[in-house]
């Protein structure tokens, strides 16, 4: 079930519709799926929170499969189903390598072969779970992203907005996809 209305762009305030504009004639394609929709009920909100997950979905400086490794993380913490259906995929094509997205849906450290990857799981796994980030931690992230890096690496780990407003508003898989993730 999920917990906002079906918003026909037809039905929509003008400020709304302006957002849902925005967003679909993006970079994404499209704004009646994942966390928009839930998002418009408020557009002021939606229009900021989606330019903030633009610029991190297309312009962060991380590479791709570090961006998605991080992603994946938050989405596996929150058990969010969308998340990981969707960013899965993107972390395949972004080169991820397929033991790291098992281990990280088995809830498990990947057996990491890339010295970035593993910098930033440690990073981001530390702060996730202890909320802080010690200063070992910190500075092998600086060493391997620089201090740009990590603010955006920080950026990143801000999808746990995503992951709680598809968990919240219960935003529904497409039709005929099987929840991904086991609780």
């Amino acid at each position: 079930m999920k917990r906002y209305p079906t918003l026909d762009p037809a039905a929509m305030t003008a400020e709304q519709r302006r957002v849902y504009d925005t967003i679909a004639s993006g970079r994404r394609g499209a704004a009646a799926h994942g966390p928009f929709l839930p998002w418009l009920q408020s557009p002021a909100f939606a229009d900021r929170a989606q330019a903030v997950g633009e610029y991190i979905r297309f312009d962060t400086m991380l590479p791709g499969r570090l961006k998605e490794l991080v992603v994946l993380m938050v989405a596996r913490l929150w058990n969010a189903q969308y998340e990981w259906y969707a960013h899965k995929a993107f972390a395949q094509k972004d080169g991820l390598a397929d033991s790291v997205i098992d281990a990280i849906e088995a809830r498990q450290r990947p057996d990491f072969t890339d010295a970035d990857e593993a910098a930033v799981w440690d990073f981001a796994d530390e702060l996730l779970r202890t909320h802080q980030v010690s200063d070992a931690r910190y500075d092998t992230a600086v060493k391997r992203l620089g201090a740009d890096g990590v603010t955006e690496l920080v950026g990143v780990l801000g999808y746990t907005l995503v992951s709680m407003t598809l968990k919240v508003f219960e935003a529904p898989l497409p039709e005929g996809v099987a929840p991904p993730l086991k609780d």
